[in-house]
């Protein structure tokens, strides 16, 4: 049995959803998902193709509505009935096909729709600036704002893509599969750039495949299966086997994840933080503090 690790530091709820259901007919997608994330975290949401991730990303993305259940921002119920109303409230999707333009250079795809304007014309200087300024805070690497998006790398085209995401300051953003396809040094630019994300305070949710991707950047692991809640782990403390375990159903969480703790105060849990109302199969464990945390992709040179 591990030592539970000690109460982390204060983090902001951002993002509440409790019992969320959603049905296609007679399929059932979602039955009585809750999940939630906390400002400058990586909640990582994983489970088998039909478990349901997807459902989940397209409700926050305001691509369907739920059918049941409620969701919170800032404390605050609200209802995501469009694309718009998700941008608005400051949440961010990107997914697989990162929706860039191929033709157009770096800085067109970042102010796509929101161009800066000065005399009735584009303001190219002012843009190419603030494009330059993001990417460093970034560390992003790429060789020129002004070449086309086609010329550029698999990692290279994700970071645009994340990069443009931020023009409008949002408080999550949610990343789907942002390293499928990518190759080695690619995916560890990727990684390297959700930690930034983490960085500047940013509620990141992480839709991935890859089990040691999700143990290298998240913080919170949350797994859905079948449509439910089958287990939320704190990622320092959790492998790839037990991961997979949740995922198949070799351990089972209860099918519903224990209530979200309010932000303010989330204590550790005896015996390793599992919940004695989940059974073995869902611990339940307060985020690490930042030293205790696993080593980020830049600590183990795979960068």
């Amino acid at each position: 049995m591990s030592t539970p690790v000690s109460s982390p530091p204060y983090r902001k709820r951002v993002l509440t959803m409790r019992a969320i259901s959603k049905h296609f007919g007679a399929v059932k997608a979602l039955t009585d998902v809750d999940f939630w994330v906390n400002e400058g975290e990586v909640v990582a949401l994983i489970g088998d193709n039909g478990a349901g991730k997807s459902t989940l990303v397209k409700i926050l993305a305001g691509v369907h509505p739920p059918d049941g259940g409620t969701i919170d921002f800032d404390d605050e119920e609200v209802a995501i009935a469009s694309p718009a109303d998700s941008q608005a409230l400051g949440i961010e999707t990107i997914f697989q096909d990162l929706a860039l333009c191929d033709n157009l250079d770096v800085v067109a795809n970042l102010w796509l729709g929101r161009e800066l304007t000065t005399s009735g014309g584009l303001d190219e200087v002012e843009m190419e600036q603030r494009t330059w300024t993001l990417l460093r805070e970034l560390s992003a690497k790429v060789p020129s704002v002004r070449i086309p998006v086609a010329a550029l790398s698999g990692g290279q085209r994700q970071t645009v893509a994340i990069a443009r995401s931020l023009i409008g300051e949002p408080r999550v953003v949610i990343l789907d599969e942002p390293t499928a396809a990518l190759g080695v040094a690619q995916t560890a630019e990727v990684l390297n750039l959700i930690e930034r994300l983490r960085e500047r305070g940013h509620g990141v949710i992480l839709i991935s495949h890859n089990m040691a991707d999700v143990l290298a950047v998240a913080d919170r692991i949350v797994v859905l299966r079948l449509g439910r809640n089958n287990g939320v782990f704190n990622a320092v403390d959790a492998t790839s086997e037990t991961l997979v375990a949740a995922i198949t159903g070799a351990t089972q969480g209860g099918g519903k994840a224990a209530e979200p703790p309010p932000a303010s105060r989330i204590e550790a849990r005896p015996g390793a933080g599992e919940s004695p109302d989940a059974g073995p199969g869902a611990p339940i464990i307060p985020m690490p503090s930042k030293a205790s945390r696993r080593p980020s992709t830049r600590d183990r040179g795979d960068a």
